[in-house]
This record gives C-alpha cells, structure tokens and sequence, in this order.
C-alpha cells in the first residue's frame, strides 16, 4: 500500500518558497525564456506551417493564389491557425505566430503545476524535474497544433482535477462538453490525451473510494463521457475518408521515440538529461522519505500503455505515438511526492537539485534556439534575391540516418519563409488527404510540390527521408520554378546546376541559383 502524502499546509503557515505562487508565475515565465530572443521560433515543422498561414490570410494575392488554394475545413487539426487568424490580422502575422508559440510552453507549464497542485494538495519541489519536457521532441519538432491542445489539455485537466475534487460532477460534465470540442479542434490528439488522463484519474478516485477495479474502470468511463461529443465530430471528419493508418508495433521506432524525449541539439548532455529523469523516478520508488501519487502514476502507466498501443502514422500523422511519450515521463514525475516524516531539509536538498537541473536544460534549449535563429538569419539572407512572387524549389541537405549528427534538422522547412516574405512559392507543405486547409495547385512542379521533396542526402544514403541529391537537381522540373534554394547541401556535381546562374552563396555550401530571368508577380 502506498502512504498517503504529507497534508497541505495550514492556512497562514509559513510555505516553502516551491509552493509559494511567486514560485509558480516564475515558472510559467521562466518557460517562456527560449523563445524570446529568435525572430521566429526555430522548431522545425513550424516554418511550413507558417506559408500556410500566409497563404490563410492573403491568399487572393496574385502570386498566391496561382499556386495554392486555402479553405477552411471542420478538422481535429486547427489549433495554431485559429489562434493566429484574428492576432495576425492586428500585429502581422510573424509577430503573432511568435506570441501564439510562446503561449504554449506557458500554458503547458501552468497545467503541470495546477494538477500536481490538485493531486498533491501542495507543490512537491520534485515538479521542477518534469517541467523540462515542456521542451521535449514533440514541441522542438514542431507539432504546433498538438502541442497547443495538450497545454489546453494539460489546464482542462487541473480543472477537471479540482472539479472532482469538489464533487461537483454535474457542473464538470457541462463544461467538459464545450472543453472536450475545443481541445478537438486544436488536435485530435490532444482531445484523446485529456481523455486518457480524465479517464485514469477516475479510476484511481472511484477506487479509492471503495470500488472494485472493474467497478472503478466502469466508472471512470461514465465520468468521461462529458468528453465525448468530438467522436461525432471525428465520424464527420473522416467520412470523406484518406489519410493512412500505419506503422503498428514498430519497435525500432519505439525505441527511437523513447531515447529523444529529450533530443535538441547536444546528444550527451539530451541523453544525459533523459537518464536523470528515470533516476529521480527510481529514486523516489526507493526512497523511504519519498512516494508515488497513485493517481499521477496510473495516468503514466495508461498513457505509457497507449504509446505502446498506438501506431506511428495515424490519419496520415507521422509520429502519433511518439508525441505521447514526454508526458509520459512528465507525469511519472510529477507523481513524486513526500510522505507524512519526510523532513524539512530533504525538501531543500531536492529543490536545489531540481531547480539547477530546470535552469540548466532551460539555458540548454535557449542557446540552442539562439544558435538555430542566428543559422536562420544566415540562410535567410537568400532571400534578399529573391524577388516578389518567385517561384523557388528549396533542396534542403539531410544526413543519412535520422539521429545523424543528433541536432534537429530545423532548415529542413526554411522555404516556408518564401511564402510569408516572398509570397511566393514553395516545395515543402504537406499533402495529408483528409487533414489539409492547403492545396497546392501548381501541378507543373510534380513530384516537386510537396514535402518531402524539399529534403534530399548524399548519394551514397538510403533514400528514407529525402532523394539523392544528384537525382533531384538532375530531374527537378525547372521550367515549374523561378530559382533554386540549396540548404546545407550535401556535395554534388557542380554540372548539374551548370545551366543555372548562381545569384548567393555561404561557405558551406548553401546558394540560391536563378533559372530563368523574368518579371515576377508584383509584391501586395
């Protein structure tokens, strides 16, 4: 039997300084502090999702309107692109992207706090070790629209939390329906992550009140039923049907997506971070002073359990069950707790070693995306030649294995920035039928409209995440574009880009070629 937790302090006893609320708003805006200083936030899929952002906001400009086509859709898959609409149309759209970014470590944080506050009627100092996953894989990769629904999800849950622990259920499920919908509309995923965490936290409640296990877990699917309306919504969605289910039971990739909870840039200092989260966890399982929360452990252990259960590629979605797995940790850790004789000191001794271990991977992840920005700004003086409305191909180089070289590959949608600068054209958007605002219709490009044909390696690689660098500037189909963008190119034979003019260049390599000259469409 696990020990109950110390009792909340009484009122107007002096609080530790981790469970004060200067603590917690020095949290949430101490999760802000990476993205600050970058322009535009460096994560890797946001500068894709960013042309469509342009194409969202002005895409009756001519030069966009030739090769996209935008229309909204009721879709699981709409968070950042609602949120950005109305700000852009008020401080542009760059600006507003920043701001809608920097909201979600924000909120994230602060759900973490609020159900670690719910579960363990105070602030355990041991909350500072997961509140470095806000920054995990899944946010630094740029799933933008499920990072947003699980910070939704994460302060739905500590309301749900407190709603429970109020025994208000009546006033939760009226309010958990209109929630549940917009958690959905953000990222399906999210709405089925506060559904797997509203459901364990029932079970765990209805036990402890004297149910039996089968009892428990019929109740808690009572209790969630609240969440359910977005299965219609889900039914509406899919009817029309496309988007693929894959890739179940792959282990490799399991295994993958297990060790790069904390992948940034450095892989010793990510991996040596990822293995002090599983010691403080295994600490706390030995440790006479320290215990678990059943509630916040079960929740791990079910959402452990779906990652196990969930395929790689869902609804065409690439990387389903890998998101899931930072919260994974996150909520084994914010299971942590003291039991009633843990003394004073203890609680020091673990939030100086908590908090050094928050300020170190926080300054971590902050150079990082300093050092990201400043490459951004590098590459992006490129565009300073490309003119209004061009048409550009951007060929972006890859090493040959996915964990290559270990750092994230954040240029690999550097020509999104075309379509938000340029109003141009760029290769790298996705087309995932069923799961698209976006279209592009410049057919002439062929294999070239789409991600991932903006990705390519040397020639000697696997061809897994891009084409051969040699087959794709012999092959790409000029007379569809107006200039060539190579980023970080791997080497190649300089006679495949001899009837090209060079028009800018960087040492490594990276250079933008002119195709053909020509008026381009004239600038909004």
């Amino acid at each position: 039997m696990i020990p109950p937790a110390a009792p909340p302090s009484p009122p107007g006893a002096p609080r530790p300084w981790w469970e004060t609320r200067a603590f917690v708003v020095a949290m949430v805006l101490l999760s802000a502090v990476p993205l600050l200083y970058p322009p535009v936030p460096p994560l890797v899929d946001l500068l894709g999702h960013m042309g469509r952002y342009r194409v969202m906001l002005d895409g009756n400009v001519p030069s966009l309107a030739a090769n996209y086509s935008f229309k909204w859709a009721l879709m699981g898959n709409l968070g950042v692109d609602l949120a950005v609409y109305p700000l852009a149309k008020l401080i542009g759209l760059e600006p507003a992207v920043k701001l809608v970014i920097i909201a979600i470590p924000m909120m994230t944080t602060a759900g973490m706090l609020w159900v670690a506050r719910e579960v363990h009627h105070r602030l355990p100092p041991t909350v500072m070790f997961a509140l470095p996953l806000v920054y995990g894989h899944h946010f630094l990769f740029g799933f933008v629209n499920y990072a947003l629904s699980v910070a939704l999800a994460m302060l739905a849950f500590g309301l749900w939390l407190r709603l429970g622990r109020k025994r208000r259920y009546g006033l939760r499920a009226a309010l958990f329906v209109p929630i549940s919908i917009l958690v959905w509309l953000c990222h399906a995923f999210g709405w089925g992550f506060l559904g797997l965490l509203a459901f364990s936290s029932e079970v765990v409640r209805a036990h402890d009140d004297g149910r039996s296990w089968w009892r428990a877990i019929l109740r808690g699917v009572g209790q969630s039923l609240s969440l359910a309306l977005p299965l219609l919504l889900m039914v509406l969605w899919r009817e029309g049907g496309g988007g693929v289910t894959a890739d179940w039971f792959n282990w490799k990739n399991k295994m993958f997506s297990v060790n790069t909870v904390l992948r940034d840039r450095w892989r010793v200092w990510d991996r040596i971070s990822f293995f002090l989260c599983i010691v403080i966890f295994l600490f706390a399982i030995v440790h006479p002073r320290l215990t678990l929360s059943r509630m916040l452990t079960f929740t791990a252990l079910v959402l452990g359990a779906a990652f196990v259960c969930l395929p790689r590629i869902i609804f065409g979605s690439a990387y389903a069950d890998m998101r899931l797995m930072p919260f994974v940790f996150a909520f084994a850790l914010l299971a942590i707790r003291f039991r009633r004789d843990t003394p004073p000191v203890m609680g020091w001794v673990l939030a100086v070693l908590a908090l050094g271990f928050l300020l170190a991977r926080t300054a971590s992840v902050t150079w990082s995306l300093k050092l990201a920005s400043d490459e951004y700004e590098r590459q992006l003086t490129a565009l300073d030649k490309v003119p209004m409305g061009a048409r550009v191909v951007s060929m972006v180089g890859l090493g040959c294995t996915r964990d290559s070289g270990w750092p994230m590959w954040r240029n690999a949608h550097l020509g999104g920035l075309v379509v938000v600068r340029r109003y141009g054209f760029s290769n790298d958007h996705w087309d995932v039928p069923g799961a698209k605002l976006l279209t592009v219709t410049n057919k002439a490009a062929g294999y070239w409209q789409h991600d991932p044909s903006n990705l390519v390696v040397h020639d000697r690689c696997a061809a897994r995440f891009g084409r051969p660098v040699s087959f794709m500037l012999r092959w790409f189909p000029r007379d569809a574009f107006d200039y060539l963008w190579l980023i970080d190119p791997p080497p190649y034979d300089p006679a495949l880009v001899a009837d090209l003019q060079k028009v800018w260049g960087l040492p490594d390599g990276s250079a933008l070629y002119r195709i053909r000259p020509g008026p381009a469409n004239p600038a909004p």
